[in-house]
């Protein structure tokens, strides 16, 4: 049995998402909860330390793939989980004190899931030089962090080379939870490879939220708002690269006949939550946080410390296109080409 205590704390909103992002997130858990550890961790067995982004565990998308891959390092290595999920209001105060938090209370490593946490986690972790950290979605600078990003805008391409080659309409649709650098590489990608298959293919880009607020990655109802927009405008295919906002999108594709829905993260065609939709969901544009989150967990178990960054890309199997429920196997050798001239760098794919 695992033993994972969930506390919320002074929480904040990232990514990506996520970013993710992409990518991304929902509201703060208030819910403490934990049980006891396996007979097998004792004491000595690893402590992880989890500091989500908004929406935390259960937001199906982002911060659902970096619980992944931490329960599988906790369960491969007789260890325990401390997770605290961060709110919309959250100040740059709030998130030094969840990562602060984390230090004192023991927990090595320390994964701050999202971009948003880069300063705090720059500062927090030259306080603790001895505690391993990781960051999603950004580029730290303190030696003892592991930032772990990812190329969204070449898995992004690809769910636009699947969305054109889809579209009956020649109508696309992308929603972006936040306007942020790195949900805009997910709709800079996504674009291009719209046009590079069919220059044709109209495209409406919209953001949720703008600038500090980080409400747009975890607003289901504003995500399903906005898919219904651009659904009544003529779009159908949306990809939505948003968190939890994103299941609002996938719900209001799923009422309109003939539409559909691009997930973004997780393989969101095979989230129970979600499980209702998924005859909607054509695919998803995964983003594997549970690879760099058990990779970083493993070698601190290791004692051998990821430092530096390290880029998950499309080459190396970082980020893709999920193929649950089959809807794109019709168009897989034109996918499979696409990804080809990218690995091989016939294709540069735009970041902004």
């Amino acid at each position: 049995m695992r033993r994972v205590a969930k506390l919320s704390a002074a929480c904040i909103a990232t990514a990506a998402l996520a970013l993710t992002a992409t990518a991304c997130g929902s509201t703060s858990s208030e819910d403490d909860s934990s049980s006891s550890a396996s007979a097998g961790s004792g004491k000595d067995g690893i402590k992880i330390g989890l500091a989500y982004d908004v929406g935390g565990r259960g937001d199906r998308s982002f911060n659902d793939s970096a619980a992944r891959g931490a329960d599988k390092a906790e369960k491969e290595f007789s260890g325990s989980i401390k997770e605290l999920t961060a709110k919309s209001s959250d100040t740059e105060a709030d998130r030094e004190q969840r990562l602060t938090d984390l230090a004192d209370a023991g927990y090595n490593p320390i994964v701050a899931v999202g971009f948003s946490y880069a300063t705090s986690v720059d500062k927090v972790a030259a306080k603790y030089p001895k505690v391993s950290f990781g960051l999603i979605d950004s580029v730290a600078t303190a030696k003892n962090v592991d930032s772990i990003t990812f190329t969204e805008e070449q898995g992004s391409y690809l769910a636009g080379v699947a969305a054109a080659l889809k579209t009956k309409k020649d109508h696309v649709g992308f929603i972006g939870g936040v306007d942020t650098p790195l949900i805009k590489k997910f709709a800079a990608g996504y674009v291009q490879g719209v046009k590079d298959t069919k220059p044709g293919v109209k495209v409406d880009v919209q953001y949720l939220t703008h600038g500090s607020d980080l409400s747009g990655f975890a607003s289901p109802d504003k995500g399903k708002e906005a898919a219904s927009g651009q659904l009544d405008n003529g779009a159908d295919v949306i990809y939505a690269a948003a968190g939890s906002s994103g299941n609002g999108a996938i719900e209001a594709v799923s009422g309109a006949k003939g539409t559909w829905a691009i997930g973004v993260d997780s393989d969101q065609y095979n989230i129970p939550g979600l499980s209702k939709y998924k005859n909607s969901i054509l695919t998803s544009m995964v983003k594997n946080v549970d690879v760099g989150v058990y990779d970083f967990v493993k070698s601190v178990h290791d004692g051998k410390p990821l430092t530096g960054n390290q880029i998950y890309s499309l080459a190396k199997g970082g980020v893709g296109l999920a193929t649950s429920g089959g809807f794109i196997d019709d168009i897989q050798p034109q996918l499979d080409a696409a990804k080809k001239k990218i690995v091989d760098g016939t294709v540069k794919v735009k970041t902004s």
